[in-house]
């Protein structure tokens, strides 16, 4: 059986994640204690008692040594990706999991990423809203009339898009949203104007750093945020993750693509389960499991005998 992995984004952190997955399995401890990180870790994703785990510097490796920890458990098991995408931040443990580098090597890029992301939103004052229910063309066409410096950042599913960039002209696009025809516009507490041009500085600041950094090349078909799809210009790792950071995030082109690699099903590595309902409304006939729990990690084989049988 032939399974897409795919990984959470920031946003779906909270206090307590990967507490019971460290105390069950070593592989996830093994994980976890080798991070190389100038903060406990363990502490911020189990406890999280100074309230750090929601500031983006803390939130992406914490999130990234969970997925690390939890990928280990999966291999253990001899459940693996025949390919891999991951939302926003998800993509950097989707290229752990393709063996572009190894735990402590995503951890540690994904602290630099989040320290990068906080630099560049310093003083600037920026939004991001959601916007439910409105096709992509009116959508992109209120950015334009909008004007100033507002962009669809993210294509997450059919009628789910945000829109991110200059608080101002955002909010003047919400505007023409609902003129158009946008059933909701939901403003989201973010800490900065991601993946938008606003994020150019960090862009820089990670191609600097990622000379620094050994890349390998994929042992799966890695699905790129920026692309919406593979790799398939040849264009650089290290140059698709500096597009990353400020270009859209084409989630539903890239559940799309995972469809067209031919998967069986899809495995939600978590926490939680935002990215398996981006699944149901974009390809409704692929079977998706979200896993952050000893209890789902038990079940999953379960869950995949099942599949097989049908």
């Amino acid at each position: 059986m032939k399974l897409g992995f795919l990984y959470a984004g920031q946003g779906s952190q909270h206090p307590g994640m990967g507490a019971d997955l460290y105390e069950a399995y070593p592989a996830f401890r093994t994980v976890l204690d080798s991070a190389e990180v100038d903060f406990d870790l363990k502490e911020v994703c189990f406890t999280d008692s100074r309230d750090l785990l929601n500031q983006t510097r803390y939130t992406q490796p914490c999130m990234v040594a969970f997925a690390a920890g939890l990928t280990a458990v999966l291999r253990e098991r001899n459940i693996v990706p025949s390919a891999a995408a991951g939302l926003s931040l998800g993509e950097y443990s989707a290229l752990h999991a393709a063996g572009v580098f190894d735990a402590r090597t995503a951890i540690r890029t994904a602290a630099f990423r989040g320290q990068a992301m906080e630099r560049a939103a310093q003083g600037i004052e920026s939004a991001m809203i959601a916007v439910l229910g409105l096709n992509r063309a009116s959508l992109e066409a209120a950015c334009v009339e909008a004007q100033g410096t507002v962009v669809i950042a993210n294509y997450n599913c059919p009628g789910q898009l945000v829109i991110g960039g200059e608080r101002a002209a955002v909010e003047r696009a919400a505007v023409l949203a609902k003129e158009k025809g946008a059933k909701r516009c939901m403003p989201l507490k973010v800490s900065g104007p991601f993946h938008t041009p606003l994020m150019a500085s960090a862009g820089k600041e990670l191609e600097q750093y990622f000379q620094t950094v050994s890349f390998r090349e994929p042992t799966i078909p890695v699905i790129f945020n920026c692309l919406g799809g593979c790799n398939v210009n040849s264009v650089a790792v290290q140059e698709l993750l500096v597009r990353q950071v400020q270009s859209s995030v084409y989630m539903e082109d890239s559940i799309c693509a995972m469809r067209d690699l031919g998967v069986d099903a899809v495995i939600e590595i978590g926490p939680g389960k935002v990215l398996s309902g981006f699944v149901r409304k974009t390809v409704p006939e692929l079977p998706v499991c979200a896993v952050e729990t000893v209890t789902d990690a038990e079940h999953l084989p379960d869950w995949l005998a099942a599949l097989e049988k049908e």
